[in-house]
């Protein structure tokens, strides 16, 4: 199915309000979903169905209100914004004490959403609608993130909870031109759009 644009300007709204109402490292920002982001919409066969902008507007406060709460480090909040399922096999010492070991990750880049994936009611998952943004970050000492969040809402009502994150960092030795070198793209599980190929 084709890419699908939606207006962003819901979301525009909450993300202004977020950013006013908490103080974040002066590097940090929020991530914004404009339109040149990739949509792609996945659903079961004969199933009909297309996100509102009030999904994505929902889905991607989700995203700004837990990478800031990283970015400002308070993971007693992002923590909290983990399903149950996430939080039972990731211990609130042990997720914590990874995330401090990447002292710089969310904390001093500018992130880009790449590509915004909708599933309705994946296949040997809880039911529900899944959202995974694919994501890049970029560093002032020319050093880059790429990764994914997939946030999930079990029910219409109900609020989107993250569910995976997965986060890899490519020093800037490593970078030509803005674009990982050939050989680290071929190990990298990053999507960073169309055109370049990664391990993905």
């Amino acid at each position: 199915m084709g890419p699908i644009l939606f207006s962003d300007r819901l979301f525009l709204a909450a993300a202004a309000a977020l950013v006013a109402a908490v103080a974040v490292p002066a590097t940090a920002q929020v991530p914004l979903l404009g339109p040149e982001v990739e949509r792609v919409v996945n659903a079961p066969e004969s199933v009909v169905f297309t996100p509102t902008a009030a999904d994505e507007s929902d889905a991607m406060g989700r995203i700004a209100s837990y990478t800031m709460a990283l970015a400002k480090r308070d993971f007693a909040s992002a923590y909290a914004m983990l399903r149950l399922s996430f939080q039972a096999s990731n211990p609130r010492l042990e997720w914590e004490m990874n995330q401090r070991k990447r002292e710089t990750l969310w904390a001093d880049g500018v992130i880009r959403i790449l590509r915004l994936s909708w599933y309705q009611d994946p296949a040997g998952q809880p039911p529900g609608l899944y959202a995974a943004f694919d994501f890049r970050g970029d560093r002032p000492d020319g050093t880059m993130d790429c990764g994914y969040v997939v946030v999930h809402r079990a029910a219409p009502g109900s609020g989107f909870t993250v569910v995976r994150t997965d986060t890899s960092e490519v020093p800037a030795e490593m970078i030509e031109d803005g674009v990982p070198k050939a050989d680290v793209l071929q190990q990298l599980p990053c999507y960073l759009g169309k055109g370049i190929s990664t391990a993905f």
